[in-house]
Parts: C-alpha cells; sequence; structure tokens
C-alpha cells in the first residue's frame, strides 16, 4: 500500500505555485507578523535585561545596599557597633558616615545637595565608584583639606571644574534652617559620571571634615552597609541592627531606587504577555492560509486517499506546511532580535543624534541610555514558544482535512 511521507508532502504543498494570490498573500503576512513578533519580544527583553545589569552594575554598585540612620543624634562609640554589625550574618561590609545637606554656591548659581562625609577606605568596600570617577577615587578626599566630589549634573549647572573652589552654605550647629548660614569653601577633586539621576545628588567629603563642620567630634550619623543579598537588604539590615545598643532607623535600597526594580520586572512581565499575544495572532493567520490550501488541494488529497494515503498521513502533511511557514517567520525574527539586540544601543545613539531627541531624560531616569543584554536562553524561550503557538494554530485546518473523504472531494473538485 502506498504511504505518502506527511514531511515530503508538507514540503511540495508549501513550495507548489498557488493558483489564489490570496493565499499567498496571508501566508507572507503570516510569516512577516511572526518575525516582528518575535524579534520585537527579543529587542525588548534584550532592553530589561540591560536595564536590571545597569541598576546592578551602577546604582547597586554606588549606593549602600542598606543604611542605618542614628534615631537618638549622633553616635560617640561607634567602633564596637561597626565590628559587631561586621559579624551580623548577610553583611559584607560596614562604614561610617556623617551627612551635610546644604546649598553649594559659586557666583550667582546655587543647588541644593546631600553630601555624604565618609571615609574612603571603608566606604571603598560599599561602593565600586571608581570607575565612574574623574579624578581619581574616594582616595582623593583627604582629611582636612576640604575637598568635594560631585555628580556631573550639579559640576554642570555650576559650571566646575576639577580644581575649582566652590561654597558650602550650612546652617550653624543646632540651628535650625538657613537663618544664619555659614559659608565654607571646598574644592572640587573628582567628578562623578552614572549617566542619571543621581548624579545631580550625589556627593562625597571626608568624614572628618563633615564632623568639623557639624562639631560631632569622633561622632557619627550612622552606617551603610553591603550585604550578600541584595534582594533582602530590607531584612538583613534590619537584623543587624536589632542588637546594636543604641536604636537606628533601617532603610535600604528598595526605599529609594526598589520602584525601579518593580518598574522593570512589571515591564518585562507586560512586555512577555503582549508581544505573546501579537505572536498569537500572527500564527493563527496559518490557520486561514492552511484552510485555503485544504480548498485549494481538494483534488489531489483525493488522489492520495484513493492511492491509500491514511487521515493522519494527510494532516501531518498540512501540520508540516503550516510549520514550514512558521518556522521560516521564527528563524527570520529570531536572527534579526539576536542582530539588533546586541547593537541595540548604538542604534539608538544613532538615532539620537540624527534626530536631536533623547530617548531618556537623565533627569527622570537613572541612566540616560538605552542598555542592552542579550541572553540566549531568552531566544530559546521566545522562538520555542512561537513554535508551540504555531504548531497549536495548524491542529484545526490539518484534522478537517483528514476527516474529508474522497468521494466528497471528487465531487466538489
Amino acid at each position: 500500500m502506498f504511504r505518502p511521507l506527511p514531511v515530503y508532502l508538507g514540503w511540495r504543498f508549501s513550495r507548489a505555485r498557488r493558483r489564489n494570490r490570496f493565499i499567498s498573500f496571508i501566508s507572507v503576512a503570516s510569516i512577516l507578523g511572526i518575525a516582528i513578533g518575535v524579534s520585537a519580544l527579543i529587542l525588548g527583553l534584550s532592553a530589561m535585561n540591560g536595564f536590571q545589569r545597569e541598576l546592578e552594575n551602577r546604582i547597586l554598585s554606588v549606593l549602600p545596599h542598606g543604611q542605618l540612620y542614628a534615631a537618638d543624634g549622633p553616635v560617640a562609640n561607634w567602633q564596637p557597633m561597626q565590628r559587631q554589625l561586621e559579624s551580623a550574618p548577610g553583611v559584607e561590609a560596614v562604614a561610617p558616615f556623617v551627612p551635610l545637606e546644604g546649598l553649594l554656591s559659586k557666583g550667582a548659581m546655587l543647588k541644593a545637595v546631600q553630601l555624604q562625609g565618609v571615609d574612603p577606605a571603608r566606604e571603598l568596600r560599599i561602593s565600586a565608584l571608581g570607575p565612574y570617577l574623574d579624578g581619581g577615587n574616594l582616595d582623593a578626599l583627604e582629611p582636612g583639606e576640604r575637598g568635594i566630589i560631585l555628580g556631573q549634573a550639579i559640576a554642570d549647572k555650576l559650571k566646575l571644574q576639577l580644581g575649582d573652589k566652590v561654597s558650602l552654605l550650612l546652617p550653624s550647629p543646632g540651628e535650625q534652617g538657613f537663618g544664619s548660614p555659614r559659608r565654607h569653601a571646598f574644592t572640587l577633586v573628582g567628578v562623578l559620571r552614572l549617566g542619571g539621576q543621581l548624579d545631580s545628588v550625589l556627593g562625597y567629603t571626608h568624614i572628618q571634615d563633615a564632623q568639623e563642620l557639624r562639631e560631632l567630634g569622633d561622632s557619627i550619623s550612622g552606617f551603610h552597609l553591603k550585604v550578600n543579598e541584595v534582594l533582602r537588604a530590607d531584612r538583613i539590615s534590619f537584623d543587624a541592627a536589632m542588637p546594636l545598643p543604641a536604636s537606628f532607623y533601617v532603610t535600604s535600597w528598595m526605599n529609594s531606587q526598589g520602584n525601579i526594580y518593580r518598574d522593570i520586572q512589571l515591564v518585562r512581565t507586560l512586555m512577555i504577555v503582549v508581544l505573546l499575544l501579537v505572536m498569537a495572532v500572527a500564527s493563527f493567520n496559518i490557520v486561514s492560509t492552511l484552510v485555503m490550501a485544504v480548498n485549494e488541494k481538494k483534488g489531489d488529497i483525493a488522489i492520495l486517499k484513493t492511492m491509500g494515503a491514511g487521515p493522519w498521513q494527510i494532516r501531518g502533511a498540512f501540520v508540516v506546511q503550516g510549520m514550514l511557514n512558521g518556522v521560516t517567520g521564527v528563524l527570520v525574527g529570531g536572527l534579526l532580535g539576536a542582530l539588533l539586540a546586541s547593537r541595540l544601543s548604538e542604534l539608538v545613539a544613532g538615532y539620537e543624534k540624527l534626530t536631536g531627541h533623547r530617548m531618556l531624560n537623565p533627569d527622570v531616569y537613572f541612566i540616560d541610555f538605552i542598555p542592552t543584554e542579550f541572553h540566549w536562553a531568552d531566544l530559546w524561550l521566545v522562538t520555542g514558544s512561537a513554535l508551540v503557538l504555531i504548531f497549536i494554530a495548524t491542529l484545526y485546518p490539518a484534522w478537517r482535512a483528514g476527516r474529508l473523504l474522497p468521494r466528497q472531494l471528487l465531487g466538489e473538485a
């Protein structure tokens, strides 16, 4: 008995010249729709991977994971507390700090700033500032020298260059507000270039200079913490602070930057759902293509059945035909998406340069460029999901083709 091979038949059906040009149009439209959906989803996931990488490498490598603020005023005997914190579970490094909130002044220009008085040697165990600093590292801050490190946006607003003098206006110790501010001269010894919103708020000076200006002696205002699990920074910081003899307010990067992480995860989920629906619509165009192909191939189906072809062989042939169209779209979309994803940052930068329009405003977002990070796992996930949708789309028309009887087909042919 003659048993046609479904793969061979499906390939021949897909290669055969179609009498109905509308079928060809629908077939091409479904392939293009699948290709666009696959490439768009790969691009979107790569962009979300890039945002998460920049959050981890820029924000979380610079900002402390947790912060302890003294609730009852400056802490004098803080060294034993630091050693106690360093031995707490999950805590990798601890550094003391003293904040300075005031106004920077250069000529007629003013800029509010929140400086962190830090010990450079200890703070470098918390923050990896080196790659983002012009003018060396935190080591450029020397006690008694009144050196200051500012974000790029602050330096640009005040038109400061390395080595320039800038005045810091602070309230007199013990006074509220700026009723009688005091002016203190600082020298710009470093510029922080994170390329985002933090450049307009971050600033550092030496902890001894901050203690002197606030007349704290050797007292500090709190501790910066680095933990081994950033997503559990709240819990680890709280547990570490509980046994301390002094009371502290506990915050973490989740309080200041956690909305960014949550937004990334939300956008990633919504993007997957929406673009999978787009691919589903494109995939189910294959249903229309195969239904019309079955009507066009009725004579061929009748001949095959009279020669001994079984219903499952006919069904398999049309499944293969639909899958060939779908696989073409998936391959084109996967290759295009992978190629564009690896060059997304450069392409967006070129578009911004050409149009003069900036995609991300650094005053709003934590970075000022579109990042990208292509993962092979995303490619396999997207293409695998698309192939499953395409396979499901071929089942109904293929099932109908297998149920047709030769006498019905020849009577209608």
